[in-house]
């Protein structure tokens, strides 16, 4: 990990870069096959899985077969552990739901708002080195609260056409209608286009790598809703003297392990606290299954020393962290100072993996400074506000004359016409 010992300011832009890569190949790539899935749907999907997958599949909708031999397959334990985060998740996104009243703003002038569902939305979830059943719950859950009339969810399989177990019990648990083996850009083709198997989608949801995210921004410009923009996963600590080394070690671990494109950046106003998460980082690696990953992820990530915590706070907003995590004495007065952040976790045992699994918190998020503008995925992600408007002939007199002012105003005769036939209607 890279150590910075008091920064100046001018040396914040160079801190809170994320690593860049060349997406133009990528996107050159990305493009093709998703004109490709457009044109020939299940075939090139199912050609699309054959390369890059390395399966063959006949068909790409999971069946209720499968459905029922994943049961078998997810230890009891495991399904106890599914069901309180599904618990939890479905909790904190019930207590989002929108009530609108009506507003007279204006004698004679009513309009309020209505909270529609979207029809149909798609979800991605990841099944490459880490098959991410925990991003089922994070997004089934809130669209079957929104009332989505159907959740779609595309997975990659294994080489043996199967997917894995532990996502299809999530699946069933958050109530998702249909489920089909694809991964990758075929994937979001597919619930972007719609195939003959797949229907097609009005948003998509999900993370992914950068083939993923780059085909889930290639849609959004003409073919569906997605998300948000996002870039690899991230964390950012700010620890005082009281926090607990091994604790914050873990913390900064935990997100290293997802992909060598993941960043974490820990901010210290303490020397001695520095020095042993540096230590503890060193000693946890170690032990780690994934540490090749964890490793390469640490090289791009920063420990940064500052001369208080108000200083990290405003190092912190301007990175925009995915997570932040504030592990320090007075975490109450900090948090009051957080402005651009998607998930914030706060005192010694709020680690990030709470708000992964089980908390309720959902876990997907912006990233690559996407906070600055975005909110995590909720239960709003999932409906759309429709407005209403009720005008009698009092709330006629009571704008009419204004509305006809404005419109002769910018030059739109005809947007004047139709308040001044009903004015005179009167």
């Amino acid at each position: 990990m890279n150590i910075i010992r008091f920064p100046q300011k001018d040396d914040w832009k160079k801190i809170t870069e994320r690593p860049h890569i060349d997406v133009s190949q990528l996107n050159a790539t990305v493009s093709a096959v998703l004109a490709d899935v457009k044109a020939r749907g299940d075939e090139a999907v199912k050609e699309y899985e054959q390369k890059f997958d390395h399966v063959a599949l006949r068909q790409l909708a999971v069946s209720a077969e499968e459905l029922e031999e994943a049961q078998t397959l997810v230890s009891e334990e495991l399904k106890e552990a599914i069901a309180l985060a599904h618990h939890n998740i479905y909790k904190f996104h019930e207590s989002q739901r929108f009530h609108g009243e009506k507003i007279e703003t204006q004698p004679g002038v009513v309009c309020w708002q209505k909270s529609v569902p979207i029809e149909r939305v798609g979800l991605y979830i990841p099944g490459g080195t880490a098959p991410l059943f925990s991003t089922v719950l994070m997004l089934a859950t809130p669209a079957k609260i929104a009332g989505c009339r159907e959740i779609v969810l595309c997975t990659p399989p294994n080489k043996e056409g199967k997917v894995n177990p532990a996502i299809l019990v999530a699946a069933r648990i958050a109530g998702v209608s249909k489920i089909f083996k694809a991964g990758g850009v075929q994937a979001i083709g597919a619930m972007a286009y719609g195939t003959e198997s797949v229907p097609k989608v009005y948003k998509i949801f999900g993370p992914g790598n950068q083939y993923v995210m780059a085909a889930k921004q290639q849609v959004s410009l003409h073919d569906a809703a997605i998300d948000m923009p996002a870039g690899p996963s991230e964390v950012c600590v700010i620890a005082d003297e009281t926090a607990n080394a091994a604790f914050v070690a873990a913390d900064l671990l935990s997100q290293a392990e997802h992909g060598i494109d993941s960043q974490v950046l820990l901010i210290t106003n303490s020397e001695a606290m520095l020095s042993s998460v540096e230590q503890e980082v060193a000693r946890q690696l170690e032990l780690l299954p994934r540490k090749e990953i964890a490793a390469k992820t640490l090289e791009n990530s920063q420990l940064v020393l500052v001369a208080s915590l108000d200083e990290a706070m405003q190092l912190s907003n301007c990175y925009a962290p995915e997570h932040l995590i504030i592990q320090t004495a007075n975490y109450e007065a900090l948090a009051e100072q957080v402005v651009n952040a998607g998930s914030v976790f706060l005192g010694p045992y709020a680690c990030e993996s709470a708000g992964d699994y089980a908390s309720g918190t959902n876990h997907t998020l912006p990233t690559h400074g996407y906070a600055t503008a975005y909110s995590g995925v909720n239960l709003d992600s999932y409906q759309r506000k429709v407005t209403f408007q009720h005008l009698s002939s009092e709330g006629i007199r009571h704008i009419g004359r204004a509305v006809e002012l404005m419109a002769e105003a910018e030059q739109l005769d005809a947007h004047k016409n139709a308040m001044t036939l009903r004015i005179k209607s009167l």
